[in-house]
């Protein structure tokens, strides 16, 4: 049995990937909980994990898998939360159809260029690879495509160097959403999406940038993360 700080902070991570399809921050756990440090946090997760709600996977910052739900969550609605894919490289180091996505069925969608912090879209060619994707990662509506991550600045998401995101066309995204974001009409880049008051702000998952407050005007949303292919 849970207490109920247990409970909330399974509830509140629940939510959240729901939501964004990365966990929360310790710090965004300690603010949602009322706590005045992480150490409380990290003794929450310890408990959840060792009950069996929660796995923590190695390697990987901020990467929390959530095995189950208790009743009084389960029945609760979640969203669609983001699958992540990992197989080998191919030849051409591209994200390859391995036994994973055989066995759920995939579609390919293009990979459409590459995509960091504060630098443009990046051509690949005139035609573009493909990426095979499980089809369970996109919705029945809207457009997809994919992009390769370039840089570290979303690390803290889940989403490192050289994966390739599943972005879903859409030109507007609720605050939290990880959005590729159009600056200025030529700069595109993946950030977290934050209204505040007139502004835009772009931010980083990783401190080692700070977020970038922009005019509403000079930001357009091109699409929302909804996956990731992960390779080795």
């Amino acid at each position: 049995m849970l207490t109920k700080k247990q409970l909330d902070l399974l509830d509140f991570i629940n939510k959240r990937m729901a939501r964004d399809g990365v966990p929360p921050s310790f710090d965004e756990m300690k603010d949602a909980l009322d706590l005045r440090s992480k150490s409380g946090i990290h003794r929450l997760i310890t408990a959840l994990e060792e009950r069996g709600f929660i796995r923590r996977l190695a390697h990987r910052a901020r990467a929390i898998e959530i095995v189950k739900l208790p009743d009084s969550l389960a029945g609760r609605p979640t969203g669609f939360v983001p699958q992540v894919i990992q197989g080998d490289r191919g030849a051409a180091s591209r994200p390859s159809a391995n036994d994973a996505l055989e066995t759920v069925g995939a579609m390919e969608l293009p990979l459409m260029g590459r995509i960091a912090a504060g630098v443009p879209i990046e051509s690949i060619s005139d035609i573009p690879p493909n990426v095979a994707v499980p089809s369970a990662m996109l919705s029945n509506s809207g457009r997809h495509y994919a992009l390769e991550v370039k840089g570290d600045s979303m690390i803290e998401a889940g989403i490192n160097d050289g994966d390739v995101v599943i972005i879903r066309e859409t030109s507007s995204a609720e605050n939290g959403q990880i959005v590729v974001a159009q600056v200025e009409g030529y700069e595109s880049t993946l950030k977290r999406f934050r209204r505040k008051g007139s502004s835009i702000v772009l931010e980083a998952a990783n401190p080692a940038y700070e977020p970038r407050v922009l005019p509403s005007g000079s930001v357009s949303v091109q699409g929302r993360l909804v996956g990731l292919i992960r390779s080795y």
